[in-house]
């Protein structure tokens, strides 16, 4: 199968798939026909498995090390305990620092935060935080959709313009303004389904999983 028919059994971007074909994670055949991938049964289970993995935060150089039996699964797994079991005791100090806040009953303009701030540094460099990214996405997605509009709406205008033009000059040719309208309407079409990819990207969360790698 084709990589569009595989992104959708397995809920990954192909940007996605291609960067783990990249670090040696997958070996799809090739059509020596016209040298697509081609895609089996197997690619799909380890496409599975790796995406199941990385839910865990499992870095690709361990996935690496899983595939090429460098590393087994019973470590791996231990390895994600230790890493919840320590996630788990840097929230409990965060907790543990917010009740401190609400039972100190001061207020905004009188608290003195420089422990706090000094342990929540430490918590940080962790890799322990409480940013809710979603956020961030919404502001992708929306700056998307606006350069998206924007250059919609130029070629639109250009489609209006002609079609101005058709209904006040009788001799402007139907031929032309078909011609010119399909040249203007092919790229807002382009605009959408590009839009749609790079939505779906943002909110696979695929940019904040890039930067774990």
């Amino acid at each position: 199968m084709l990589i569009n028919e595989v992104q959708y059994k397995v809920g990954l971007t192909k940007k996605s798939i291609r960067y783990y074909e990249s670090e040696g994670l997958l070996k799809p055949k090739r059509n020596s026909n016209n040298d697509y991938r081609e895609y089996d049964d197997s690619d799909i289970k380890d496409l599975k498995l790796i995406k199941f993995l990385r839910n865990l935060n499992v870095p690709v150089n361990e996935i690496k090390k899983l595939k090429n039996r460098e590393l087994t699964l019973k470590e791996c797994i231990n390895d994600r305990i230790r890493f919840i079991e320590n996630t788990e005791h840097e929230f409990s100090k965060i907790k543990n620092m917010c009740y401190d806040i609400v039972n100190s009953n001061l207020e905004f303009d009188n608290i003195d935060i420089t422990k706090y701030s000094e342990e929540m540094n430490i918590i940080n460099k962790r890799g322990v935080t409480l940013k809710d990214f979603k956020k961030k996405d919404h502001k992708k997605i929306l700056g998307a959709c606006l350069s998206s509009l924007i250059f919609s709406l130029f070629f639109l205008a250009f489609i209006i313009l002609f079609t101005v033009i058709l209904f006040t000059d009788t001799e402007f040719p139907i031929i032309l303004y078909i011609i010119i309208v399909s040249i203007f309407g092919f790229p807002i079409f382009g605009i959408i389904i590009n839009l749609i990819k790079r939505i779906k990207e943002i909110r696979g969360g695929e940019e904040n999983e890039a930067s774990k790698y």
